[in-house]
Formats: structure tokens, sequence, C-alpha cells
């Protein structure tokens, strides 16, 4: 954990997401009314929910629709899955800067210590910092911690975009991001067919029932041309084909470039990097466009 001082939130349960979307929608209407100033932090806060379990059910019903043979040992991603609305009670502050309608996901990275089992309690901590600059507005990490008993099993770190979000840079220590090079695509691997309702299905295994993911209709609502795949259920995609039946530490990154319009096609590589054999490097990009979609690794430690 970061060496800054935060207040710590305990919540009774893990809040469910659609009355967090709820309250991200009332907030933004509060903050157009008033049109009060942007602050200029991240609060000093970190929420956290001990005791959280897994649903088997529902862990079951997320390995069917990734593909993968049901485990009691619970995918990476979807430890993300389960901790994800502690964040979101977070970025739904009154005090949190940043709108969380519409925020576009830009990366992440995750850290498992060892195999994570079902059956095991799982204590979540969920915080916000680094409020920095970029070309399109203001990005922000948000970082989660899940432990079993005292030890750190997981820790992740998302970044996120607010476009068009701009504050004054002073103190932030921040820097506006350089230009991407030139997207050259590798020699393909496979092909992922995404339809018009892979939103609404991973939402509902997800519980993230964001908008921009679920339709036109209201994905345009929030400025979008069209309902975009979910960033996770491309992680959880990358992470399961790169390594499907883990059994110890797992280390993985995603970076995202442009969103997956649904209904469409992702073409991908996955590789083994040259310098391990441990380590998976993965591109999924546009074949009709060629633009990428992301880029990432998987390393099995």
């Amino acid at each position: 954990m970061s060496g800054t001082s935060r207040e710590e939130v305990t919540l009774p349960d893990v809040p469910a997401l659609p009355g967090l979307y709820r309250r991200a929608l009332a907030l933004a209407a509060r903050r157009t009314m008033r049109r009060a100033p942007v602050a200029l932090a991240v609060p000093a806060v970190q929420h956290r929910v001990d005791g959280v379990r897994v649903d088997l059910l529902a862990l079951t019903r997320f390995q069917q629709l990734l593909g993968s043979a049901a485990r009691d040992a619970v995918p990476s991603a979807y430890v993300h899955t389960l901790a994800f609305p502690v964040a979101m009670s977070v970025l739904v502050r009154p005090d949190f800067p940043l709108p969380l309608l519409g925020m576009v996901h830009l990366s992440n990275e995750v850290r498992q210590a060892r195999r994570i089992d079902a059956s095991e309690a799982l204590d979540v901590v969920a915080w916000a910092e680094h409020l920095r600059p970029h070309a399109a507005g203001t990005q922000v990490d948000v970082v989660l911690e899940v432990r079993v008993g005292a030890d750190l099993v997981w820790t992740g770190r998302s970044v996120y975009l607010a476009r068009g979000v701009r504050l004054d840079t002073a103190g932030t220590g921040g820097r506006r991001d350089e230009e991407r090079p030139a997207f050259t695509a590798p020699t393909p691997t496979g092909l992922w067919r995404l339809g018009a309702d892979t939103g609404r299905r991973y939402a509902a295994v997800s519980g993230d029932w964001n908008p921009i993911h679920l339709s036109p209709l209201t994905a345009k609502a929030l400025g979008m041309k069209t309902a975009i795949a979910h960033g996770m259920y491309l992680a959880a995609r990358m992470v399961d084909q790169a390594v499907p039946a883990p059994s110890g530490p797992l280390h993985w990154r995603i970076d995202f470039a442009t969103p997956v319009l649904l209904p469409g096609s992702v073409t991908t590589s996955f590789a083994r990097a040259g310098d391990t054999g441990h380590r998976t490097d993965v591109v999924g990009w546009s074949a009709k466009r060629r633009h990428p979609h992301f880029t990432g690794w998987v390393r099995a430690e």
C-alpha cells in the first residue's frame, strides 16, 4: 500500500453496481446544475469490505461465458469483478473529482501471489490516487488489494480517463501521454467474434451494467457511437486463453487503445515472449480498420 495516510471507511457488504450507477447519474445531474469547480485531488480515503464470498453459480456462469472449464480456482479477472464495486464506491463519492459515467478504461495491471480458491473469504480494500493530466483530459489510478487473512493475494491497478475534464496541473506531478507509435499488426493466431449481445451477457455475469456496453441507444446517450465491449471482458479472455488453468502466481497487464464496437470481431495474436517460456504477449486488433484494440501480456510465475 502507498505510504499516503488515508481514512478507512468500512462498508457492511459489497455494494450493488446498479445502485452505484444510479448514484453516479444523480451526482452528474447535481454537478451540471451547480457547475461547481472541479477539485484538484482525489479524496484521501480507502473503502473496505471484509469477508467477501464467491457465489459458485455466478463463478460457473463467468467461466462458461469465457468458454473455459468450471474450476474451484477463481480466475484472476474474476477477482477484479468481485472487488470492482468496492472501487466504484470510491468513484461515486461526492468528493471524487471526476465524473464516473463515460469514463474511459485505459489499462489494468494485476499481480496475483497464488491460486485463490472459491471457498476462501476475501478482504477487499480500494482507493484512488495519482490524479494527472492526459492529452484528452484527466486520468487517475484506482487500486484494489485483496487479502485472505493477513496474506496479500491479489493487487490490481486500473487507469481511467475522464475525457474533456481539464485540471490545473500544478502539484499533480502528472504529464501528458506521448503519442503512440504507428501500429504494425503481428502474425494473427486467432479471431474473436463478438455478438451485439456481448456487453449484456458479460454484464449478466459480472454485474457491470454500464450503459455504454449494453445497446446502441444507451451508449449513444453517453456520447459513444454504439455499444462497446467491456475492457475486463477482453482482459478476462486474454488471461484465460494465455494461461488456461494457472496453479500459481500470475502477473498480467492489458492496455486499451481503441474500443471494440459491438457487434464486431477482434483479430488476436498470442505469442511466447522470446526471453522466457512463461510469458505470453498478446495483441488484439481490427483487421478491417487496421488499428489496435489492445496490447498485453500474461506471465505465469
